[in-house]
């Protein structure tokens, strides 16, 4: 067996085994989860599915900013069209097929494939940067510290800081591996302008997650809410989701993203509880990512985007990996 093969069952079987574990603990709590996801009510639902949507639609528009800065400027649609059909390959053991997928369905608009796995990983970076800048105060919970005393933990952010507000550093980083796989040097650099309005953007989609979040967490927290409630799910979010991406064996950080959610909120709520909040948070976000990519491929399939010989030939390599 090879050892692209020998990967790929590692993959597997670190997924299954993930998902079996979340699965287990869900199912041994059953009777005490599915009371609470009862308490919430139609209209906390829509509304915290609807803050997550907002997340959703700023992501898209966070990776435009930085393709558009690099040279492309695609109009919403079209960049709907790129953006979320590539998503999709988030939910693939690997987490990098959705810039594989953006690129193959962007060059049919006539932007270089490296400009667009360039932008692809420079918003997963970005994405995971802010993420853990804004989930830095749910540390202390996932520690389970005394909020006593000096919050050490505050000072990573200065590193992330430094990485995200200094252009030259990133500039430097995309030639340098562009040169190592021995590809051309992009037309354009990365603008200072560009990168506040691209780590700005992201802040804003872990905050609309955390509103997302803390609505569920409200509503199955009844009337006696935790004074730490706020706090814990506004960045748990933020936090639990960035370290399941680190997790690149995981679809979509499958099972991590929950388990670490439900370990942050369970320091202000019963368990029970905030295993529903993360079971439900899992099951609106999926959901909106399937509708934006249905979306996005009805958008992209009509304006010959993609074909059913492209179509083909990707889920033939997706299913070959």
């Amino acid at each position: 067996m090879d050892r692209a093969r020998v990967l790929t069952v590692v993959r597997v079987v670190v997924a299954a085994v993930t998902l079996a574990a979340v699965v287990y603990a869900v199912a041994r709590n059953w009777a005490d989860v599915s009371v609470h996801l009862g308490k919430v009510s139609f209209g906390t639902f829509a509304w915290s599915t609807l803050a997550a949507a907002v997340g959703t639609w700023l992501t898209m528009l966070g990776w435009r900013t930085i393709l558009r800065d690099l040279g492309s400027d695609l109009h919403l649609a079209p960049a709907t069209g790129v953006y979320f059909v590539g998503q999709l390959g988030k939910y693939l053991p690997g987490s990098l097929w959705s810039v594989i997928v953006q690129a193959d369905i962007a060059a049919h608009l006539r932007v270089p494939r490296r400009r667009t796995a360039v932008t692809g990983l420079l918003a997963l970076g970005f994405a995971l940067l802010t993420g853990l800048l804004v989930g830095l105060p749910s540390v202390a919970f996932l520690l389970r510290q005394s909020s006593a005393g000096f919050p050490w933990w505050l000072l990573l952010a200065v590193p992330i800081g430094v990485v995200l507000l200094v252009p030259r550093l990133l500039n430097w980083c995309i030639s340098t591996l562009l040169r190592l796989i021995r590809r051309p040097p992009l037309e354009h650099e990365l603008s200072a302008r560009a990168v506040l309005t691209a780590v700005a953007t992201f802040v804003l989609v872990w905050l609309c997650f955390g509103v997302h979040t803390w609505l569920l967490a409200t509503a199955v927290a009844g009337d006696a809410p935790h004074p730490d409630l706020a706090t814990a799910a506004l960045t748990g979010y933020a936090l639990s989701v960035s370290l399941g991406m680190l997790l690149i064996i995981l679809p979509a950080g499958l099972g991590a993203r929950e388990g670490l959610l439900t370990l942050i909120l369970s320091t202000a709520i019963p368990t029970p509880a905030a295993a529903a909040v993360a079971i439900m948070s899992r099951f609106i976000v999926t959901l909106l990512d399937v509708v934006a990519a249905l979306v996005g491929w009805v958008y992209a399939r009509s304006h010959d985007l993609v074909s059913e010989r492209r179509e083909r030939a990707v889920g033939s390599e997706l299913g070959s990996r």
